[in-house]
């Protein structure tokens, strides 16, 4: 029994390497892509959040993203500078503003984003579309699975 639970151990260790390297990897080619346009990868979070889902308080930026409200008011005075956002009241609250993108935000990230998209793309072509939906799918299970046992 003893055996047994030391081959799992390891197996274990093996599988957290090789993830945490791959994700290692990922992240470094994807983060060079987000360089490349001059954009920083806090930048780039927000202007896409923004992009995809719409306007969003600063506050539920700062939540949905987890970076710092500090941090998050500054890059988003920084990207209102640039002209690529702007903040709007919110009709009926006075005290809170949504996020959103300017037209010329909004054409630049046009521009950007299916490049963006393309090289998340060629980083994962390496795996069938199938492979894909089961690496989803057991990812979803260990990381439930760990947030469920923390609670």
């Amino acid at each position: 029994m003893a055996e047994r639970a030391h081959e799992d151990q390891a197996l274990d260790l093996r599988l957290f390497r090789v993830l945490r390297n791959m994700v290692k990897v990922l992240y470094e080619n994807i983060e060079n892509d987000i360089d490349s346009y001059g954009l920083s990868t806090e930048t780039f979070q927000i202007l896409e959040l923004i992009y995809s889902k719409g306007p969003h308080t600063i506050q539920k930026i700062s939540d949905t993203l987890s970076i710092p409200s500090g941090s998050i008011t500054y890059v988003v005075d920084k990207l209102e500078k640039k002209g690529f956002i702007q903040r709007l009241p919110i009709p009926g609250d006075r005290r809170k503003m949504n996020v959103t993108l300017t037209a010329e935000g909004r054409s630049y990230f046009d521009d950007i984003f299916p490049k963006h998209a393309q090289t998340i793309s060629d980083n994962l072509v390496f795996v069938t579309n199938e492979e894909k939906i089961m690496l989803i799918t057991l990812l979803k299970k260990i990381g439930l699975g760990i947030m469920n046992r923390q609670d």
